[in-house]
């Protein structure tokens, strides 16, 4: 049977921990393999690594099984994981495998043979009469230690459970062991869970009882085993621990069907971790368990990958609940189509429960298969009937599933117990979502009734038993025996009677998508770096990377795919630089659930794409203010007109925000507004009206603040009298004989005030200082050049009396910084970063990157590559400044840089700098040149961090070539 394309969920549903996740989709591009392909139902390719020889790397489909060359001792390994991930992209074309292949496929075949004569072949000259006393002796032991663990049950409620807190695990960690040496497992298991509850949360007691009375009951039955139904013999046998051989259950009656994996658990305890792996059937409708067992720290064996079909027959082990199935033949792995069939309601769920736990006492969760259900506001998943099922502790606040499905009703699978139900798995829009790993916890309340429990906690020797009706049975039972038994019976009612929930409301839904998504390749890029490793330098690199994808997406008008919202969310959260391109990429569905989750509100305020014109009246802040900032570039009065209708009432901080969109479009019929806002009572208000318009040519404002500079600054003339002698003077010599003359401001009056001057001194500044800069920051630059008819470099030139010159030059670069003037922006930049390695005060430090920031990028690029020999501080900071691609000029002097300094065979933390710094920015045509200079350092063995750096920068741009390919 053909094998269908796999997604990526499935692929690294395979990994056998996070960290093989993540490099596995650190080599799952193209360019990672020299030759990859499928030859009929074998994936095989050769993977580049640091050795000399590529990896060979094969997968057979079918099982899935494993070969790779790698030294890795995971299984897969990322090499595989990676062949696969590439394949489910769309790579690895079908072409005839090497001979490497082959021969693996041969031994596999020949083990495969090998074994099934083995389990075909008599079992020898074994002796019955041997296996019969070794059969009776081992149910001797059991029924001893079993025997025992009944007086053991009963001594913990005749003296009381109020004192287990106070004897620790110990107690149930002996009788464990006693029950092992007595070979019943299953029983030792379940009496380790018991310490494990003892004295832990709110109910313990409530919960310790309930599961020493369904022990007492395993006992009971064990003792009466050849009494019972074969079916409920099974299942006590099981629950007790003696096993099942393999052929026999393989022996057993077979059902071919399409089992669609619904999703899996892992758990761990001190010794083993269990997986199980829950499958329905796709015509039979039934629903199968899959276990596997790994010690803590190896891998599951694979035997079913989520999301995917497995097309095999299934055989039950035996009981009268028959869940545990074998998998005894496969035909084949089939990728799904939209969601399982045969999903049902919570009602007809909730009897299937019912039913199982009268066929099976000890059950502790079924699986269950919802069709339409949406979430609640309080912690409930309602289907189209209004019928509700508690969500359990730790998985309560779905996040994955609320973003995955907008709201909607959705198709999800999951585990219900008395702890409520655990989504596993969910298909909206017929799109397989795994729920991701998370702890389970427990919030059950009481299930057992005040007098039992009392009498437990006390004890029968003190508060004796005498029995009492449950329900509609009445218990005659007396003394520990009679207890458990009644808190038995009690639990039981209590979890079998469980019903629907009602009156629960669904959320309201997401608000529906205009944007497009991105391609499937673009999605499982950002995935891969949204995982915070596997990426080409690390996370420090990833999270650069990740700034460029959603900078570019951004561009191209994408949306990201909603199962990715949450961890975008998170990502914005810690990193504000990422949180304007997200706000575009992210779509209405993340403001919508950013409402919902107090961490994630920032995005309310920015900027969101698709504006709306009903936006203005409904939406967040951010949509008000894209629908105004889309108006404003539109039809700017109009923009004006609305903002001007509700301005006085809007919220200060939205005042602030709104205001600031006039600067689209911004020009003289605006100016009323922004007079009006400097008489706001909020700060932000006033600042952000001082700001608009200090930039608006024109503006009164404007003029206000020139006089004020011009009466606090004014030019003295010595010697040569005259513009028209000044300028036919050399200039160093016209200039060496003009100097400013200043005279600084005394107060800040209420005008100064309302126009914008801040009158409170920053640290370290004296306050006619302050207030001169403050006036100087505000004054248009052109201002000088009229009124000293000169250029803006000879002013800057020009001395000042009584060393004000930094004062002036400060509130000069200020001014700059505003109103982006090339030529007083390069000007002050000079100065202020002459010498290149001088130290600078911290207030002056922020000024200069201020000023390196507003340089044209060609401009700051030679600053960089002039600093890069002389001060590689500062050429660092340099470079972090210049935003978007690098000049070819300044990627060819980093490159000459690190080729230098590796020379010297010292500076393996500046190179690392550097190649951190470039791998983000540098243009992604000079993958080679960086993989020819790792490659020419790399001539050591063992490589040095410096050719490390180079190499880890050469597959970063490598890794921007394609994110930009896939966003095409």
């Amino acid at each position: 049977m053909p094998i269908e394309r796999w997604s990526t969920a499935q692929v690294l549903a395979l990994a056998p921990d996070a960290s093989s996740s993540r490099a596995a989709q650190g080599v799952s591009a193209a360019t990672k393999w020299e030759a990859a392909g499928r030859a009929d139902d074998v994936l095989w390719g050769l993977c580049r690594g640091s050795g000399k020889h590529p990896y060979q790397a094969c997968v057979d489909l079918t099982e899935p099984a494993y070969r790779c060359s790698c030294p890795s001792r995971k299984f897969p390994c990322k090499h595989a994981l990676g062949l696969m991930l590439m394949w489910a992209a769309g790579g690895a074309p079908d072409a005839p495998a090497p001979g490497w292949v082959a021969e693996w496929r041969a031994s596999r075949a020949a083990r495969a043979e090998r074994a099934q004569a083995t389990a075909a072949a008599p079992r020898g000259s074994a002796d019955p009469e041997a296996a019969r006393k070794r059969a009776e002796q081992r149910a001797d032991r059991v029924a001893a230690g079993l025997d025992e663990l009944d007086r053991w049950l009963s001594d913990q409620v005749t003296h009381g459970l109020a004192g287990v807190e106070r004897s620790g695990y110990g107690p149930y960690e002996a009788m464990a062991a006693r029950l092992v040496d007595a070979q019943a497992p299953g029983a030792a298991s379940s009496v380790r869970r018991l310490g494990r509850i003892a004295g832990v949360g709110q109910h313990w007691a409530d919960r310790l009882l309930g599961e020493l009375a369904l022990l007492r009951l395993l006992v009971a039955a064990h003792a009466r085993l050849d009494e019972l139904p074969a079916p409920i013999a099974a299942t006590v046998r099981s629950r007790v621990g003696i096993p099942v051989p393999t052929d026999e259950v393989l022996a057993g009656p077979r059902v071919r069907d399409r089992w669609h994996v619904l999703g899996q658990v892992d758990l761990a305890d001190e010794r083993l971790a269990t997986r199980r792996s829950w499958l329905h059937g796709e015509e039979s409708g039934r629903f199968a368990l899959l276990l596997a067992f790994a010690p803590i720290g190896q891998a599951f064996a694979i035997d079913a990958v989520p999301g995917s079909i497995l097309d095999a027959d299934l055989c039950w082990y035996p009981g009268n609940l028959p869940m545990r199935a074998l998998v005894a033949q496969r035909h084949g792995t089939l990728r799904a189509e939209g969601a399982p069939a045969g999903a049902m309601s919570v009602a007809a769920a909730l009897a299937g429960w019912s039913a199982a736990l009268a066929a099976e006492p000890w059950c502790e969760n079924v699986p269950l298969l919802l069709a339409g259900v949406t979430l609640t506001d309080d912690r409930h998943v309602v289907d189209t009937a209004g019928d509700a099922l508690p969500l359990s502790a730790g998985h309560d606040e779905p996040w994955w599933l609320l973003a995955a499905s907008g709201g909607r009703p959705v198709t999800i699978a999951g585990e219900y117990g008395p702890g409520g139900f655990r989504p596993l798995a969910a298909w909206p829009d017929g799109r397989f979502v795994p729920a991701p790993i998370g702890p389970t916890g427990d919030r059950r309340g009481p299930q057992l009734p005040p007098d039992l429990l009392s009498a437990a906690l006390v004890g029968t020797e003190r508060r004796p038993y005498s029995g009492g009706a449950i329900g509609e049975v009445v218990l005659d039972g007396k003394g520990p025996a009679g207890l458990l038994e009644g808190a038995a019976v009690a639990l039981a009612y209590a979890r079998a009677g469980v019903t629907p929930v009602p009156g629960r409301q669904p959320i309201e839904p997401a608000p529906e998508e205009t944007s497009p998504q991105v391609p499937a390749a673009a999605a499982r890029r950002l995935a891969l770096l949204l995982s915070d490793s596997g990426v080409p330098g690390g996370t420090e690199v990833a999270l650069g990377l990740l700034g460029d994808w959603l900078t570019h997406a951004a561009d191209l008008g994408y949306r990201v795919p909603p199962e990715l919202l949450p961890a975008l969310l998170d990502a914005g959260r810690r990193r504000t630089a990422l949180r304007p391109a997200l706000a575009t990429v992210a779509g209405r569905r993340a403001s919508w659930l950013a409402t919902r989750r107090a961490d994630w509100r920032y995005l309310l305020t920015e900027v969101a794409a698709d504006p709306d014109p009903q936006d203005w009246a409904t939406g967040t802040p951010g949509q008000r203010l894209a629908y105004l900032t889309a108006l404003r570039a539109t039809d700017p009065a109009a923009g004006l007109a609305l903002l001007g209708e509700t301005f006085d009432a809007e919220d200060p901080d939205d005042r602030a925000r709104l205001l600031g969109a006039l600067a689209t479009g911004l020009s003289l019929a605006d100016e009323p507004l922004l007079e009006h806002a400097l008489d706001d009572r909020r700060k932000e208000v006033r600042a952000t009206a001082a700001d608009l318009l200090t930039a608006l040519p024109g503006a009164a404002l404007r003029e206000r603040m020139a006089q004020r500079a011009l009466a606090c600054v004014r030019i003295e003339r010595s010697g040569i009298q005259g513009a028209a002698r000044a300028q036919r003077a050399p200039t160093s010599s016209a200039l060496g004989r003009d100097r400013l003359v200043v005279t600084p401001p005394v107060e800040c009056d209420a005008s100064m005030r309302r126009d914008g001057v801040q009158p409170k001194p920053a640290r370290g500044i004296g306050p006619q200082a302050w207030l001169l800069e403050e006036i100087l920051a505000r004054t248009p630059l052109d201002t000088w050049t009229t009124a000293f008819e000169r250029t803006a470099e000879r002013v800057l030139a020009l001395p000042a009396t009584d060393d004000w010159a930094p004062t002036l030059h400060k509130g000069f670069a200020r001014a700059a910084v505003v109103q982006r003037d090339p030529a007083w922006v390069t000007g002050l930049a000079d100065e202020m970063s002459r010498p290149v390695n001088k130290d600078l005060d911290p207030y002056d430090e922020a000024l200069t990157a201020q000023l390196y920031e507003a340089l044209p990028p060609d401009a700051l690029a030679r600053y960089a590559a002039h600093a890069l020999g002389r001060d590689p501080i500062r050429a660092h900071r340099l470079l972090a400044m210049q935003t978007g691609p690098w000049p070819d000029d300044l990627a060819v002097a980093v490159l000459d840089a690190i080729k230098v300094l590796a020379a010297g065979e010292r500076h393996a933390w500046h190179i690392g700098e550097l190649c951190r710094t470039a791998a983000p920015s540098m243009p992604v045509s000079f993958a080679g040149r960086a993989a020819a200079l790792a490659e020419a350092l790399q001539a050591t063995d063992p490589p040095t961090r410096q050719a490390i750096a180079v190499a880890q920068l050469a597959s970063a741009l490598t890794f921007r070539r394609e994110m930009y390919e896939e966003l095409r």
